[in-house]
């Protein structure tokens, strides 16, 4: 049971999953970034990979990525700065991006090093059921990782249940059909969403994200889930920040209204 794993096994409730951009707002904030959160009380932090060319991230996210790749930013860097975190806390730890990235480090080299540096999960949105069953799920298992898929509001119910049987750690839900972002609110359309997965019972645990970014939507995912993702807001808090550490705190209080 990997630190993903352990977290789901002893908490199911009001679960916060912080996004950052790996890079960004300064190429080695990293390490500072998740010391802070982990210090401020969130469950668990996605680390997002840098990208040139995401499919699925808003302007807030993509323009991190530019930042962080302006930056400097690599994946070995990454795997580096996780190591040497990994000294100074055991939160969770998952890796988010683009199977390109994944291919261009290797693929089975990239799960191994995943594994070293003390990664417990992966997020890889463009990484088909089908390929990840076929080709990539055993060494994903044998390295000890969990996998999360993402499931939407057009995702049929036949797909809902062969990502459920697939996945470990938690099943990311995203709650509406557009890319990142940070919304006020949370439609009647998407509630009835939220009930319509609820009833399925799924096995794994879900987190909703996208469109979270406060204390009044995130507890509403809360009660329609076992938590929250949290990106965009955060990258605009971070982005803006003059004491970094003090920004996290004051952020992360925010969202769980203390």
């Amino acid at each position: 049971m990997n630190r993903l794993e352990h977290l789901f096994a002893n908490k199911q409730d009001d679960i916060l999953n912080i996004y950052f951009t790996a890079g960004f707002p300064n190429l080695h904030d990293t390490g500072t970034i998740i010391t802070s959160l982990a210090a401020a009380g969130v469950d668990l932090i996605e680390i997002g990979m840098p990208y040139s060319d995401p499919l699925a991230d808003g302007p807030t996210i993509q323009h991190s990525g530019q930042v962080a790749i302006k930056n400097g930013m690599t994946l070995p860097l990454l795997f580096e700065q996780i190591a040497e975190v990994r000294s100074k806390t055991d939160i969770p730890l998952v890796l988010m991006g683009y199977f390109n990235q994944v291919m261009q480090y290797e693929e089975e080299a990239f799960i191994k090093k995943c594994a070293e540096v003390g990664v417990d999960g992966l997020i890889l949105p463009d990484l088909p059921v089908y390929e990840y069953e076929t080709f990539y799920q055993k060494s994903v298992e044998a390295a000890e990782l969990c996998f999360s898929f993402l499931i939407t509001p057009q995702t049929s119910e036949e797909r809902i249940r062969q990502i459920d049987k697939l996945t470990k750690g938690f099943i990311y839900m995203v709650s509406n059909s557009a890319i990142t972002g940070a919304k006020s609110d949370i439609s009647e359309r998407q509630l009835a969403y939220f009930n319509r997965i609820n009833a399925m019972q799924l096995e794994n645990p879900r987190l909703i994200g996208f469109g979270i970014s406060n204390h009044a939507t995130y507890r509403t995912a809360c009660d329609y889930s076992n938590g929250a993702i949290i990106g965009s807001a955060f990258i605009r808090t971070i982005e803006k920040a003059d004491n970094l550490e003090q920004s996290i705190q004051d952020f992360v209080q925010m969202v769980r209204g203390n």
